[in-house]
């Protein structure tokens, strides 16, 4: 089972950025595919990103594609999130996740971080 702990949230003006880290230790962080997912108050937990093992394949939400970057460091056991040009609509609770598969849908992530709050003032 991997373990997952989010880092590098907190509180940015519009226009910022602010980058996210997750950690993962445990079983071979390089077989997962990893993704970050958010959830805003009263809504539902949303796609955000995801990265394949390699790195050589991503996928953004089309609310996030050009203002942010996701990365992964296999040897560091770590994968990142530059969130630039936030926007008060960026406000949530971030997770990262893994999974097996490259997909945008959170059931198809079978391991979860805790969340890091980002909160974005205008």
């Amino acid at each position: 089972q991997v373990r997952l702990v989010e880092s590098g949230g907190g509180l940015a003006q519009a226009g910022g950025s602010l980058r996210l880290s997750c950690a993962a230790s445990g079983r071979t962080f390089g077989t997962d595919i990893m993704g970050w997912f958010r959830q805003a108050p009263g809504k539902e937990r949303e796609f955000v990103a995801a990265i394949s093992r390699t790195g050589d394949n991503i996928y953004y939400a089309d609310s996030v594609k050009g203002r942010f970057t996701i990365s992964r460091n296999n040897a560091e056991n770590t994968v990142y999130l530059q969130m630039n040009s936030l926007k008060p609509d960026d406000t949530a609770v971030y997770y990262c996740a893994a999974g097996p598969f490259m997909q945008t849908m959170s059931v198809g992530y079978g391991t979860w971080g805790q969340g890091t709050q980002v909160t974005v003032s205008s």
